[in-house]
């Protein structure tokens, strides 16, 4: 039976290691054991920031949303619920987005909401 090497199939893995620690510092995007650890670490972080950005950005919409209400009088809370009473389904990224951009639409909506 021949003997069997792994020169092509290790400088594939290698190149792909190195490619994914690309723009690291130092070490970590030159040698390979170097850059699998940090490239290992880095999917970890990616995984759990995937969550942890929905999180940030519902919790932006209501920081967003809430100033804009007080500048109109009511209180986050009391608006939520008012949207509900008033059966208005819009989410907290389309209200935030008009309290930046369109104030006069949202003041709109947070009149329909105090009635």
């Amino acid at each position: 039976m021949p003997k069997v090497k792994h020169a092509v199939a290790t400088k594939r893995h290698t190149k792909r290691v190195l490619k994914a620690a690309k723009g690291q510092w130092g070490g970590r995007s030159r040698f390979y054991k170097r850059a699998k650890e940090s490239v290992a670490k880095g999917m970890m972080y990616s995984t759990r920031d995937r969550k942890a950005k929905k999180r940030d950005f519902r919790s932006l919409w209501i920081v967003r949303i809430n100033a804009a209400c007080r500048e109109h009088g009511i209180p986050y809370s009391l608006f939520i619920a008012g949207l509900k009473k008033a059966k208005i389904s819009l989410d907290r990224k389309i209200l935030a987005e008009l309290a930046v951009s369109d104030k006069k639409a949202f003041g709109k909506i947070v009149e329909a909401v105090k009635v």
